[in-house]
């Protein structure tokens, strides 16, 4: 008998309300929300366990305000955290997000040792690397989730620039989760077109820009929160990659030991194959002389929030 899975999402806010109602309708696994707030979580599990019969769905949801809820979970996905108000840049919330970070990541070592653990606090790069750091898991099964969110960003406004459909275009933006992270106009297609021969290199670079501040651009429309249903249903495709061993592609930010030049463990966002063992392989794209430096100073950019994480 095949034994269903268990899916942990740490944060009831509005990403894990929005990943709980996909991941119950994808029947990835059963769903236990984990919060601080009382009723909260028990409350949205409660909400969508109700529409299951509309759904077509059999997941099982439940609400936790306990870290003993994550014992034996197969994936763990963290959204806590403070969420960016106007004004605040993404590194704003180092400080008070790492604390959480660091709690989250010891109940994840003593309850789900096992689990393939998606970060989705910000900011994102330092963040994951605190989680496996703290948490002591292999790095191939922490990763942090942006590249798959930043991509779909940059392919939404490429798509909305020459009238086509969002799933017929391919994007990679790679680097830091920040205003620093890249947008690779080569490795664009749409249709399987290359983008080079539909659009030119200043309009790209425009799009590219919008795509780095994009969660800021949500964040000044909404006045009191940031972005959660593309970044909900971003880190679902991360764990459903894992879940069902897709061998997929995807850009997230991993862990890099030699890869493009970076040692130490630090990540960044590069593209990489996520199956049953986690992130099963990276791969090393040949950036042009502008990208490369580019990805240079994003890394850079991570660089200076990891070393703060170092001297926690």
């Amino acid at each position: 008998m095949v034994s269903r899975k268990k899916i942990a999402l740490v944060g009831a806010g509005q990403i894990g309300g929005t990943m709980a109602l996909v991941l119950a309708q994808k029947q990835l696994g059963d769903v236990v929300l984990i919060d601080i707030a009382e009723g909260v979580p028990q409350g949205k599990a409660l909400d969508i366990m109700e529409g299951r019969s509309v759904l077509g769905t059999s997941a099982i949801l439940e609400g936790a305000n306990d870290y003993t809820a994550l014992k034996d979970s197969d994936v763990v996905i963290v959204t806590a955290g403070l969420p960016r108000k106007p004004g605040m840049s993404r590194d704003d919330l180092l400080s008070v997000n790492y604390n959480i970070i660091a709690t989250v990541g010891k109940a994840i070592k003593e309850y789900a040792p096992n689990a393939f653990v998606i970060v989705v606090t910000n900011p994102l790069d330092a963040m994951v690397y605190a989680m496996q750091k703290v948490s002591g898991l292999p790095a191939n099964k922490v990763v942090g989730m942006a590249g798959v969110l930043d991509s779909a960003r940059l392919a939404c406004f490429v798509a909305m620039e020459l009238g086509v459909s969002a799933e017929d275009v391919q994007a990679i933006v790679m680097g830091g989760h920040g205003d620093t992270m890249v947008g690779l106009y080569n490795f664009c297609s749409v249709g399987g077109i290359p983008l080079p021969q539909l659009m030119d290199k200043e309009t790209f670079d425009r799009l590219a820009k919008r795509t780095a501040t994009a969660g800021g651009e949500i964040v000044a429309l909404l006045k009191t929160g940031s972005a959660f249903y593309s970044p909900g249903v971003s880190a679902v495709k991360m764990a459903e990659a894992y879940l069902l061993d897709k061998k997929s592609v995807q850009t997230v930010a991993a862990a890099l030991d030699g890869e493009y030049g970076v040692e130490g463990g630090l990540y960044c966002g590069v593209p990489v194959v996520i199956g049953a063992n986690g992130v099963e392989k990276i791969f090393e794209v040949k950036l042009d002389e502008e990208e490369q430096k580019a990805f240079d100073v994003s890394l850079d950019a991570v660089k200076e929030l990891v070393a703060w994480v170092d001297k926690q």
